[in-house]
């Protein structure tokens, strides 16, 4: 099946911002990946022994978050999308399991990647989106937390460097 015109640059786009965020994880370690920038209320959703944090009551504006939620925040979406599109169309937030190490949760961003779209994907508006939306939707995520992810390995290695000496 061809790749309709409009969805091209889309799906490129969506392959180059992947990719970047790949090549900016390079060295990722545990203490980079779970330290906390910024002090918040924060609670852990997910399964298994691990989850990302959620901040109590949704307040406005949200807590600055981790690299961990951030790279499962992108993961956690990416499955279930995958899953309400190809799957079995159940799994949920609480059902997905997230990595307490850098290593694990960058094979599952990397496992997370393989399908976006003509989705019924119920935590967002899927159901009543075409494909093409959905796609723009999950770049312009792996867009802006790819930004945020940058800056925040930035500003960790700044601290880490003023330190030193």
């Amino acid at each position: 099946m061809a790749t309709p015109p409009r969805l091209t640059p889309l799906l490129a786009q969506f392959d180059f911002a992947r990719e970047s965020l790949t090549e900016c994880m390079v060295g990722l370690t545990d203490d980079e990946y779970l330290w906390e920038p910024a002090p918040g209320a924060t609670e852990l959703v997910g399964a298994g022994d691990w989850g990302r944090d959620r901040s109590l009551d949704d307040p406005e504006p949200a807590p600055f978050t981790t690299l961990a939620w951030r790279l499962g925040h992108l993961s956690e979406t990416m499955a279930m999308r995958a899953d309400y599109t190809i799957g079995k169309r159940s799994l949920t937030r609480t059902d997905y399991r997230f990595s307490g190490d850098a290593a694990g949760a960058l094979a599952a961003f990397a496992a997370a990647l393989d399908m976006v779209g003509r989705s019924t994907y119920p935590n967002g508006s899927d159901p009543h989106w075409p494909f093409i939306d959905v796609v723009w939707w999950e770049n312009q995520e792996l867009l802006h937390h790819r930004a945020e992810i940058a800056l925040m390995r930035d500003l960790y290695r700044a601290r880490h460097e003023s330190n030193v000496g």
